[in-house]
């Protein structure tokens, strides 16, 4: 057997590779991590860490007003974010992980060969290798838009201060939040999708609900329309739209693009070694592994959803599988997620439309509306309603829930989906009083 230098090179230090390189290091293996920029990846730079910061803080802003006339210096917030954002990153700085007994390394890593990596000129070896280097932010061929200083999430949070006023290209999930938290900073907000709504891809009722409420607050939604042209005017930008073959024109201090991630699979040397992929993704089994049996993916560059704590599980499942003698469970296909817009709208399994498209007329939906919470009403957050959605058997296919802490409450439907409990369950479960897992109870005693 040959003598490698690790028993596994992980090439990214986002979520994915973090996890994976965590997970190694328990098991007693001799890890690389291998990072181009700095440990933490999209996430924690320009991503869901400065996201929710910016987000939390126009939340606190948006609620003060209520009360009080509020001069807001978006220079103030903007620094107040990275300063938030190098907080986080202190528990996952180099040397964090180094006293986790990883090896890191600063640098790019492209392959030589199956159990080979290059990094700035040198080579290093490893019985397996995890690759994990991300994505980024998704820019359209638009006419005119690469000679804009346009933005991306990648670099908006870099901005001294927010402009006065943005056209934001997405209604995504990108797209509805900062969209959302630059209105309450006063910024004036004009939103662009193409589908005929925003968050298309959602339970129509609650982003029906979601989309009133951004507009309530000032967000400017124009749907059904498809960017051209972007031109630079003096010191704003002008968005040339095509609505059902009208032309129209918008303008602002600066644009916003939001239309999603992709992959970042160039560079590297997969086609040197004819890794198995689309133009979008890496193609891996259930355990991350690769058409090359000691090289496996995870993360952004697998999906096929795009977030953090899927990299994660992703990463953790890949290395029990490499290293573990005993038969693993493979990556579930049970996926979560949340929209940190206000309300929050967290999703597992399918919408309603979904669940009708497979399964007919044989489901059960559970509905209500945040106002069944006490808690809900008098902290005056009872915006938002819960739909779950059963089979015939009482098992949860989906859930959508739309209100205050959506996210925290999702995760107990993840768990009796996990020990495949039917949704009846969760009522005979004590929870306190007055909390919102009352929304979740009370759905129990709906109708369908």
């Amino acid at each position: 057997m040959l003598d490698y230098d690790y028993d596994l090179i992980v090439i990214g230090a986002g979520a994915g590779g973090l996890n994976a390189s965590l997970e190694a290091v328990a098991l007693g293996k001799n890890v690389l991590l291998v990072e181009k920029f700095r440990p933490g990846g999209e996430c924690t730079w320009s991503g869901c860490i400065p996201s929710k910061a910016l987000i939390q803080i126009a939340d606190e802003i948006h609620n003060a007003k209520k009360y009080s006339e509020i001069s807001i210096d978006t220079k103030e917030v903007m620094e107040k974010v990275r300063q938030l954002t190098r907080t986080a990153h202190e528990g996952e700085s180099v040397t964090v992980l180094r006293n986790e007994g990883i090896n890191y390394l600063n640098g790019f890593a492209k392959f030589v060969n199956e159990n080979t990596v290059e990094v700035d000129g040198k080579n290093i070896t490893a019985t397996n290798i995890i690759i994990s280097t991300g994505s980024s932010a998704f820019v359209p061929d638009i006419k005119g838009l690469n000679n804009t200083d346009f933005l991306t999430n990648e670099n908006i949070f870099k901005l001294e201060k927010l402009p006065e006023s943005i056209i934001v290209l997405g209604a995504g999930a990108i797209g509805a939040e900062l969209s959302q938290a630059m209105a309450r900073l006063g910024v004036i907000v004009t939103m662009v999708e193409m589908e005929n709504s925003i968050l298309y891809k959602e339970d129509k009722e609650a982003v029906a609900l979601l989309t009133n409420i951004l507009i309530s607050e000032g967000v400017k939604i124009i749907s059904g329309a498809k960017g051209t042209e972007v031109r630079k005017v003096d010191n704003s930008v002008e968005l040339i739209l095509d609505i059902d073959g009208k032309i129209e024109t918008i303008g602002a201090e600066n644009i916003l693009i939001a239309l999603g991630r992709k992959a970042n699979l160039e560079g590297i040397n997969l086609d040197e070694l004819e890794i198995e992929k689309t133009n979008k993704n890496i193609i891996v089994n259930e355990f991350m592994q690769t058409n090359i049996s000691n090289i496996y993916a995870v993360g952004d560059v697998v999906g096929p959803y795009l977030f953090s704590h899927m990299g994660g599980i992703q990463g953790r499942t890949a290395v029990r599988h490499m290293f573990s003698s005993n038969k693993i469970s493979g990556m579930t296909k049970d996926y979560v997620w949340t929209t940190f817009t206000h309300p929050e709208l967290a999703r597992t399994g399918l919408t309603e439309k979904e669940a009708r498209e497979e399964y007919g007329d044989n489901i059960n939906i559970y509905k209500t509306n945040f106002s069944s919470s006490d808690r809900a009403v008098v902290d005056a957050k009872s915006q938002g309603l819960a739909k779950v959605i059963c089979d015939s058997e009482g098992k949860v296919i989906g859930a959508s829930i739309l209100g205050e802490r959506a996210g925290e409450l999702i995760g107990e439907i993840q768990l009796l989906k996990l020990f495949n409990q039917p949704f009846t369950k969760l009522v005979e479960a004590i929870h306190p009083y007055p909390t919102y897992s009352e929304v979740l109870t009370s759905l129990s005693k709906s109708s369908k």
